[in-house]
């Protein structure tokens, strides 16, 4: 039977019912913390397969733990998958909405295009990953990449602090790893991938928008730096004499800003973890070990500034009579959003009576691993002062309904495109 459509508000409120229901389920009482393949994961899934199962969707999961609903088409057409979703473990102490509001998104949008009675000529699959965020173990978007045939076997041998392998975990969770590949789907058959998330940064805050376009996806490089000197006595090593490492690495820091500053395309760097050693109050430090993080809307922009960075740091640590060294850990490009699926986005924000702005993620997501196969692309909800995994990552239930009718809209645009002749 057709039903008037949910406004916004009401969509946003049940959304925000699911995504409260769900940041219940947590490894760590008092905070919301689900790790892959954790005993909260699993409860995640059996209360998600059941918000699936409830409307009418085969839901099952794959070799690698990523939970499938699939709904079939209710027409003849192509004989093609639209694909939906993100991801549903955590970082610790995360916040109700990064990856999670993708998915429960999904599941409204489709039960609200069939209480409008709305028909679609291809079937819709909405995939909740359960490894991006590489929390537990170092394999980040793990599961979105099993979906698109380029899992890596190595992944299966990394170990979580407690030292248990991967390929041991997933045999533990009622997963086959012997069956990853059949996780992966036909690209011939897919129509794209679509994700809604919030951003996770400030800028449609700033600009006073609900929603915006994403255009790519970062690329990113991850280091280790390592900074050499000499440890000596705070008392008695005369300044003039000091091989101060730490020192070092703070003329180094303030020049990774700088460049960073300096940047085009959105460029940004970062340095977040340092370990000073030997650590004592009364030594002056002989090494240092630091993280540095660069990214960029476009792959020229992150390799000039990594050039920039390697170079200026070589002649402070020179100057200072340090060595350096660096270590690479992940070097990712940057990945282009489609084309023609962004303008489907693009059209849907407009039809809301909004203005439309186009924006790159300086976050990875599962849309970065999803774009190596099928067409992809993000819609961002606006986030509360750019907070993200923190307690307080919050986003007006407005907004998120606002997402959910997008959402709605395009995939009724595509079923147009998809019957037109």
């Amino acid at each position: 039977m057709t039903e008037p459509a949910r406004p916004p508000e009401e969509l946003g409120a049940l959304a925000q019912r699911l995504l409260d229901d769900l940041a219940l389920v947590t490894d760590e009482p008092g905070r919301v913390t689900r790790a892959y393949l954790s005993p909260a994961h699993g409860r995640s899934i059996e209360l998600v397969g059941g918000w699936m199962r409830e409307r009418g969707l085969d839901a099952r999961l794959d070799a690698v733990a990523t939970l499938r609903g699939r709904r079939a088409a209710d027409a003849p057409g192509r004989g093609r998958t639209l694909l939906l979703g993100s991801h549903i473990d955590t970082v610790v102490d995360a916040g109700k909405l990064d990856g999670c509001l993708g998915v429960a998104a999904a599941i409204l949008a489709l039960e609200e295009i069939d209480r409008r009675g709305e028909r679609l000529p291809f079937a819709v699959e909405i995939l909740a990953f359960g490894d991006e965020e590489g929390v537990r173990f170092p394999s980040p978007l793990s599961s979105s990449s099993a979906a698109t045939g380029t899992y890596r076997r190595d992944w299966l041998v990394v170990k979580d602090r407690d030292g248990v392998p991967l390929e041991r975990a997933l045999r533990a969770f009622g997963c086959d790893p012997a069956k990853i590949d059949e996780a992966a789907i036909d690209p011939a058959g897919v129509l794209g991938f679509l994700e809604l998330h919030i951003e996770q940064g400030p800028r449609l805050e700033h600009w006073g928008l609900p929603l915006g376009v994403v255009t790519s996806i970062a690329g990113q490089t991850r280091m280790g730096m390592t900074v050499v000197g000499m440890a000596g006595h705070a008392g008695t090593v005369p300044m003039e004499l000091r091989r101060d490492a730490f020192a070092g690495l703070a003329e180094i820091a303030l020049t990774v800003e700088r460049i960073g500053r300096q940047g085009a395309n959105d460029l940004v760097a970062t340095i977040g973890r340092v370990a000073v050693l030997p650590g004592a109050g009364n030594t002056v430090p002989g090494r240092v070990e630091a993280s540095l993080d660069v990214r960029a809307g476009v792959d020229a922009s992150r390799l000039v500034a990594l050039d920039r960075i390697r170079h200026e740091a070589e002649r402070i640590a020179a100057r200072r009579g340090l060595t350096i060294a660096f270590e690479r850990h992940v070097d990712v490009p940057t990945v282009a959003m489609d084309g023609n699926l962004q303008n489907a986005f693009a059209a849907a924000v407009a039809s809301l009576g909004l203005d439309v702005r186009r924006l790159p993620s300086g976050a990875g997501h599962d849309a970065m691993a999803m774009a190596r196969a099928f067409p992809s692309a993000m819609l961002f909800v606006r986030s509360k002062a750019g907070i993200s995994h923190n307690p307080l990552e919050w986003s007006d239930p407005l907004d998120l309904g606002l997402g959910v009718e997008a959402m709605i809209r395009t995939i009724l645009d595509l079923a147009a495109r998809e019957r037109a002749p």
